[in-house]
């Protein structure tokens, strides 16, 4: 088996990413691509979740719904998931500085490992409070809710509603039965 030190793995940060052609996210100075431009129903998905979000937070003046926006974590570390919840958005940059309340991730094959397990632990430790995973082959989504630091499996969702709260911000219930009626 061959040894390396991690000074042989690549490092790079917000300044490289920035000039970089394509789609990519960078999770602890290593690039990773995004996969090609999603599906139809990829993004039939991520629309209806849109506007459910923004449909359930139009009461809510502290709590924004945003779609596919670099998540900045430190230099090393920006993401773009596919749709977040933040409350008391700090400042308008090119890129999101805070913790999202709430991410969804639309799976996909080339991420879904990505997605479930790398993603999963980022998320968790950077203290994201809801981590949904869509899975369009089944038309069905897991809720996780993080509890003592790990995420905890609220639910399988596909026609149900959940009911997300978020601290001393906005409770809504969220409709399921919308998201996947495409």
């Amino acid at each position: 088996m061959l040894a390396y030190n991690n000074e042989y793995l690549p490092n790079y940060t917000y300044a490289d990413y920035k000039v970089w052609e394509g789609d990519w996210e960078l999770i602890q100075g290593v690039p990773y691509a995004v996969s090609p431009a999603p599906n139809i129903t990829h993004q039939e998905i991520n629309s209806n979740i849109m506007y459910e979000l923004k449909s359930r937070l139009k009461a809510c003046k502290n709590c924004k719904a945003l779609p596919e926006v670099d998540w900045k974590i430190d230099d090393g570390t920006v993401v773009r998931p596919d749709s977040l919840v933040v409350c008391h958005l700090e400042k308008k940059d090119a890129y999101l500085s805070q913790t999202p309340k709430i991410i969804f991730e639309v799976l996909s094959p080339s991420t879904k490992s990505k997605d479930r397990n790398f993603k999963s632990l980022l998320y968790a430790q950077n203290e994201v409070k809801y981590y949904i995973l869509v899975e369009p082959a089944g038309m069905f989504a897991e809720v996780y809710k993080l509890t003592n630091g790990k995420y905890r499996l609220e639910g399988e969702f596909k026609e149900e509603s959940y009911t997300f709260n978020l601290d001393d911000e906005c409770d809504f219930d969220f409709s399921f039965r919308e998201v996947f009626d495409i």
